[in-house]
């Protein structure tokens, strides 16, 4: 996609403002600094806080924290969090905290060692402390983690009038909300009300009479890709959490749901690429390099196994030499064309797009795929092999092995990730050294082996 000239000078300005913010920060200049950043949104100073580096932004942060509050915390990335709050004066830290959701403030607190969670939770009033210590005990990854605890709850019993007054008496409200959620005598949640309803609907409207068909609900202890995936697939807008025994403990919001959704396209891109999830550009070299070298390693093995299947023909690679410069071309393709699949295959399986009802279906798709693609290029490269290089037998060689390396990535492109899942694997962890192994091994085997029995 071309780059727009909005685009280009906004990257430009944003180029600009961090020289001068770094400027400022040399020269010691506190009000510079505040004039710089003050007008700032808090993504977009946390983005400026991971561009620079550490020492920068100890010396950023020590004439410019009272500007730090809870939103840019709550925005920066995970990987410099912890190292901004330690730099950050205590009451900066309680005032920046205190002004969060419980969502948030948990967020913060499940990437910090414990003594910066001590830090935080010190911070907090001691009915919120008691709110997100309780989040906290719930599974890692669970919707007790992601929902906050401030919800808007009204008797089921109630109308229009008694929850305007009740909204407008109100001493405190979350800063966001979008239902009113109705709860029965026990505290378990009914059905919800969305804000423009209850605007729009007459005083004597009962509230159970302009319910959401959308309400569902889910348990505090599901995963939270599984909430993301509600979100996604029914168009939710938010979602209360209950307890085992069906009470209302508290909602999740459409931002934090697809906030999980982004997370896991990012995790998912990233382990299809043999890199750890935790990856960031703030990394150190050692941590880069711990967190690469095994699956280098794991693909230096694979790479041998190719050599050995390679060595095997090795007498008949001496006598016709332009295999050995035809050989990439095979085994190219098929890592592409398996790469291509797997891509799309990783990618269903997220969105549950790819299920077991339909799995047979997608394999079959993608076999005829691989083979009219194989065909295709088997037609050219087989005319190559003929016209160009005068050898119409080893055209034919070509032809047969892009035919099968291409059906054999198509396969593996589908296969192997619908096996992992099967096994109870994340499909994008090791799929893509799996599908690149099968396609080099059975490329090379193919179009060595033809080449011995049609050309010796």
């Amino acid at each position: 996609m071309k780059e727009t000239v909005e685009e280009r000078d906004e990257e430009q300005m944003a180029a600009e403002r961090l020289d001068q913010v770094l400027d400022a920060v040399e020269a010691k200049d506190t009000e510079r600094l505040d004039a710089l950043l003050d007008p700032l949104h808090a993504a977009d100073i946390a983005d400026l806080l991971e561009q620079i580096s550490s020492s920068d932004r100890s010396g950023l942060l020590a004439l410019w924290h009272g500007g730090i509050d809870g939103n840019v915390l709550s925005e920066i990335d995970e990987s410099i969090r912890e190292e901004v709050i330690e730099a950050l004066p205590d009451e900066v830290v309680a005032e920046a905290v205190r002004e969060l959701d419980t969502d948030d403030v948990v967020d913060i607190l499940e990437d910090l060692d414990e003594p910066a969670q001590e830090k935080i939770l010190d911070a907090l009033e001691d009915a919120d402390r008691v709110a997100v210590e309780q989040a906290m005990s719930y599974p890692e990854y669970s919707a007790g983690r992601l929902m906050q605890r401030e919800v808007v709850v009204a008797p089921e019993h109630w109308d229009v009038g008694e929850t305007i007054d009740f909204l407008r008496g109100a001493e405190w409200l979350p800063d966001q909300f979008y239902h009113v959620i109705l709860a029965d005598p026990r505290m378990r949640p009914t059905g919800y009300v969305t804000l423009g309803r209850i605007l729009s609907a007459a005083r004597d409207a009962k509230l159970k009479d302009i319910t959401e068909d959308s309400f569902r609900t889910v348990k505090a202890t599901d995963e939270e890709a599984d909430v993301a995936y509600y979100f996604n697939q029914y168009h939710l807008i938010s979602c209360p959490v209950v307890d085992e025994d069906g009470r209302l403990v508290g909602v999740i919001t459409i931002d934090d749901a697809m906030n999980v959704l982004d997370e896991e396209h990012e995790e998912d891109m990233l382990r299809l690429a043999g890199v750890s999830d935790e990856a960031s550009i703030q990394d150190g070299v050692l941590v880069t390099v711990k967190s690469r070298i095994p699956w280098l390693f794991i693909n230096l093995i694979t790479a041998n196994i190719s050599a050995l299947v390679i060595g095997q023909f090795e007498s008949t690679i001496g006598q016709i030499v332009i295999l050995a410069a035809l050989m990439p071309i095979i085994a190219s393709m098929g890592g592409i064309a398996g790469t291509q699949a797997l891509t799309v295959a990783v990618r269903a399986l997220a969105t549950r797009d790819l299920t077991v009802s339909n799995a047979m279906r997608v394999i079959r798709r993608e076999a005829l795929a691989g083979l009219i693609n194989g065909a295709v290029f088997a037609c050219l490269m087989g005319l190559a092999g003929w016209l160009v290089l005068g050898m119409p037998w080893l055209g034919l060689v070509l032809a047969m092995a892009m035919v099968i390396n291409l059906l054999v990535a198509a396969l593996a492109g589908i296969l192997v990730p619908l096996g992992l899942e099967r096994l109870g694997f994340d499909p994008a962890l090791a799929s893509g050294t799996f599908v690149m192994t099968m396609t080099d091994v059975i490329g090379f085997f193919a179009f060595l082996g033809l080449a011995t029995v049609i050309l010796l």
